[in-house]
């Protein structure tokens, strides 16, 4: 990449936490002032994210990487920011998710607190800055970032509901903050460096002696990620929290669990692979079979909720098993597949947890009281009030001729049936070509624990379809005489797209499927990653340049 795409870097980091300062200097007052600010700092920041894409995606291996020192210090002792097809990737989807949610916001969730605003920003901050950074200590820092913006963001609103599942949510985080914390202390000890490309570079040479605390750090930082990700049993603070939260603020949390994913995917493929010795391959079975019971967990609590909130929160669970299982296997293949799966059950998710709150609406709509009847209107009782022969009843026995879908329920309709088709992996959309992806990889693999994941690949989209239906068939099926809700097209709108952007993937699935799996090939060699990191330079001062 060139230096100016380089310098871009630092921008998905420093342009969220410039915006938000500037919202607190503004005071709790002129909402629409932040409002605009917030839209255009969100836009903004998606710009810069899909021109790191497309700067990684002209160039191919090893010169698809960007790397900058934001401090001018070199490798490993200063800041290290590290664009690759990954974290482009991920940094794409934060946007989009955020400018999504945010849009939505607009419309009403805005206006339920102050800071509303500045949290988002924040939230932002700490997604592009954790999926960007290339040591350990900053993403610790962005982890803490998340934290403290996510849980404001589960609280906006207010409420008994939203405050419980806060506590669980603040609780289980800071004690994987901690072991987060526990397991960098041991790394550093044992490696003396943070820097991720470093670590991977010394770990062949730790002597036998170490290498069981090294293991010990590196369990302990694993189930820090973990925790985080959504693996079972850790995740039983996700669908409750998940369902308190507020639409927008829920369908950014469906990025957060990918944040534990991605740290897991850079740090187990750069730190574990075959050439590492000893460590070959650590822990891989433990990911392979704790994404395949979370994967399992997430289908039964599919099939099992009843509240569409719940079921979403249970479908984000299903995504991170069958995401860190297939991380497991160690297969190029396989990992192209799942990355496709991570940016089309992102976007569905989003969009899905969107949809939530509008289809609730229509079951709180109160309808008018009845008109009173003052016999006026009431039909002669010598005519006839029976239909004539060969025209359509409904369950009422009224006539449907000239009956019309109301506008707002048709788009709800036609939003929920492409996420669920989508979430349940069904042809023809990209969830379909996701799972097809990765269950032909599978058919390589011919080991018992492929095929495990290969038959809870179906049975999980079988589920999530039956519940997916229900709740439809709840919704839309036998709401015979539930008013239609009133949406707003800022409401709309943000789904609308989401749901265009996951149809492109379908449209241009050859092209996306090439760079998922160009993404996870340049995983599976981390020395390209290594060598681009370490041979980063600072930049020399002129001679005549005043110290």
């Amino acid at each position: 990449m060139t230096a100016a795409v380089n310098h871009l870097l630092v921008a998905p980091v420093l342009l969220p936490l410039a915006t938000a300062a500037l919202m607190l200097l503004l005071g709790e007052g002129r909402r629409r002032l932040k409002a605009i600010a917030n839209v255009l700092s969100t836009t903004l920041g998606l710009a810069l994210a899909v021109s790191l894409l497309v700067g990684v995606a002209q160039r191919e291996a090893p010169a698809a990487f960007g790397v900058y020192l934001p401090g001018n210090w070199p490798v490993p002792f200063g800041i290290v920011l590290v664009a690759d097809r990954l974290s482009a990737l991920m940094a794409v989807l934060t946007g989009c998710v955020g400018l999504a949610s945010l849009l939505y916001a607009l419309a009403r969730w805005q206006h339920a607190g102050v800071y509303f605003h500045v949290l988002f920003q924040l939230q932002l901050m700490g997604l592009y800055g954790a999926f960007l950074t290339a040591d350990l200590f900053n993403l610790f820092v962005f982890f803490e970032v998340l934290l403290a913006a996510s849980y404001g963001l589960l609280l906006h609103g207010g409420g008994g509901e939203r405050v419980r599942a806060g506590l669980h949510y603040i609780a289980i985080n800071l004690v994987a903050s901690l072991l987060f914390l526990i397991g960098v202390a041991v790394l550093y000890g044992v490696t003396g460096t943070l820097n991720m490309a470093d670590i991977a570079q010394k770990l062949p040479a730790v002597p036998a002696s170490d290498r069981g605390l090294l293991h010990a750090g590196a369990a302990i930082l694993a189930i820090a990620f973990l925790a985080k990700a959504g693996l079972w049993p850790l995740n039983f603070w996700l669908p409750p929290a998940y369902a308190a939260a507020s639409a927008p603020a829920a369908a950014v949390f469906a990025v957060l669990t990918k944040v534990g994913v991605y740290a897991v995917l850079r740090l187990w493929t750069l730190c574990f692979p075959a050439e590492a010795g000893e460590s070959a391959g650590f822990g891989g079975d433990v990911l392979v079979w704790g994404g395949l019971a979370t994967l399992a967990f997430g289908s039964v609590g599919m099939l099992a909720s009843q509240q569409l909130a719940r079921l979403a929160g249970y479908s984000v669970i299903a995504s991170s098993g069958t995401l860190i299982a297939a991380i497991g296997f160690d297969a190029p293949a396989l990992s192209g597949g799942a990355l496709f799966y991570l940016a089309s059950s992102t976007l569905a998710g989003c969009a899905l947890f969107l949809l939530v709150e509008l289809l609730e609406r229509t079951r709180q709509v109160e309808v008018g009281p009845p008109q009173l009847d003052d016999g006026n209107d009431a039909l002669p009782a010598f005519l006839d009030a029976e239909p004539p022969d060969g025209i359509n009843l409904d369950d009422n026995e009224e006539a449907l001729i000239g009956r019309a879908i109301p506008a707002a329920l048709a788009f709800l309709g036609v939003a929920f049936t492409v996420c669920a088709l989508v979430t349940a992996g069904l042809p023809p959309l990209s969830g379909f070509v996701a799972k097809l992806a990765m269950l032909s990889a599978l058919l390589e693999q011919r080991t018992p624990q492929a095929w495990t994941l290969f038959a809870l690949l179906i049975v999980s989209g079988l589920f999530g379809a039956i519940a997916l239906m229900r709740v439809g068939m709840r919704h839309f099926w036998t709401a015979q005489d539930r008013p239609a809700p009133r949406l707003r097209v800022i409401e709309t709108l943000p789904i609308a797209v989401l749901l265009a952007t996951s149809m492109t993937l379908v449209l241009q699935a050859e092209a996306g499927l090439a760079y998922t799996r160009a993404a996870a090939d340049s995983l599976h060699t981390p020395r390209l990653y290594i060598d681009a990191v370490m041979g980063a330079r600072p930049v020399a001062r002129n001679a005549g340049a005043a110290p």
